[in-house]
């Protein structure tokens, strides 16, 4: 079972191209198990609305219709992982990736990523 990272999830919809041949080898050969947090819902609303980033439709549309065309099951975020993410190393200082990284750690996901600094953290599963 596998998180994809924000960036994954935006490559995936926009340029399958730039996700690596290993992490797409993964997805593929679990279709079934692949997750996108609620988390990256929020983190690409805040690069929208910072104008870093252009969706094809406003995000409350975007979000989900990406979710069922790539046959993607949404993780929420709980109190649990919330509080876990503060608990991390502060080998990162970006909210969204401790949060992604706190939820693959609770879940026992692992987390398709190409942030190098991620792959550092204990007791978390990286593919890239």
């Amino acid at each position: 079972m596998m998180l994809l990272d924000t960036c994954v999830l935006l490559w995936l919809e926009a340029d399958p191209s730039a996700i690596s041949a290993t992490a797409s080898s993964g997805m593929l050969a679990a279709p079934q198990a692949l997750f996108a947090s609620a988390v990256s819902a929020c983190e690409i609303g805040q690069k929208t609305a910072r104008r870093r980033l252009k969706l094809s439709r406003p995000l409350d549309e975007w979000f989900p219709a990406v979710l069922q065309r790539h046959g993607l099951r949404e993780l929420p975020v709980s109190g649990a992982i919330a509080a876990a993410a503060t608990l991390l190393p502060p080998l990162h200082n970006d909210p969204f990736d401790r949060l992604l990284i706190a939820a693959a750690q609770h879940h026992g996901l692992t987390l398709l990523t190409p942030d190098p600094i991620i792959a550092k953290y204990p007791n978390l599963k990286t593919l890239w």
